[in-house]
């Protein structure tokens, strides 16, 4: 028996949306050292400002791509009734209000 016979498959989609979670804040690590060395080297403002925008909304996309598995695995229980179901969409729009 592999040793991932006890992952639920929940577990599995988590597992490979937190890598690519990972790989795109890997990604917008590279933009911002970019960034940095665009200032070293006194780049023009609008070409630096274009990277940052670049940048912020890459960010943002991996903000909303981890939001929604939060929702998804909010919402996955098996045994959900729909008063807990509220409850946990309820947490997921206070993160997207608070954070988004």
């Amino acid at each position: 028996m592999s040793e991932n016979a006890d992952i639920l498959p929940f577990d599995q989609e988590w597992e490979a949306s937190k890598s690519a979670l990972i790989r795109r804040l890997k990604r917008v690590e590279g933009q911002v050292r970019g960034l940095q060395a665009m200032l070293e080297r006194d780049a023009e403002c609008e070409d630096v400002a274009v990277q940052m925008t670049a940048a912020r909304k890459a960010l943002d996309r991996t903000f909303y791509n981890m939001l929604s598995c939060v929702i998804e695995r909010e919402l996955s229980c098996e045994k959900l009734d729909a008063a807990d179901a509220r409850e946990r969409l309820k947490y997921a729009t206070e993160l997207l209000s608070r954070y988004g």
